[in-house]
């Protein structure tokens, strides 16, 4: 996946905003919490980063292309960082994008959610 795809996907996700900081990086938002980080590597190769569960923590943690996130999961927190994998990953990807967009979400109060159109039964 490509940072411009990346983006595009990030972008199609209910609620978002983008902005970008922490180094050039192209930082996702839902209610102003941020659930997906494209770059944040030294590297030329893309890196993005996502909140996960804790099982998915757990099985990315072990997977080859996959890695606790630097900094983030350093401090306790269930983050990961697709570093080096191939483009048949992306359906993959999108997935734990979406899920970890999901995951943030459900962590805004009740009243932010209701304004933002997310998570109503």
């Amino acid at each position: 996946m490509t940072y411009e795809e990346f983006n595009n996907y990030c972008k199609s996700l209910p609620a978002t905003s983008y902005v970008v900081q922490w180094g050039n990086s192209h930082v996702w938002k839902v209610g102003g919490k941020v659930f997906a980080i494209g770059g944040w590597e030294h590297s030329d190769s893309p890196a993005f980063t996502f909140k996960a569960s804790e099982q998915n923590f757990l099985f990315l943690n072990e997977v080859p292309g996959y890695r606790p996130a630097p900094y983030l999961a350093s401090r306790g927190m269930s983050w990961i960082q697709q570093y080096d994998a191939q483009d048949k990953e992306d359906k993959d990807l999108k997935y734990y994008l979406s899920e970890s967009h999901r995951i943030v979400s459900l962590g805004l109060t009740k009243k932010k959610q209701k304004e933002l159109g997310l998570n109503q039964e």
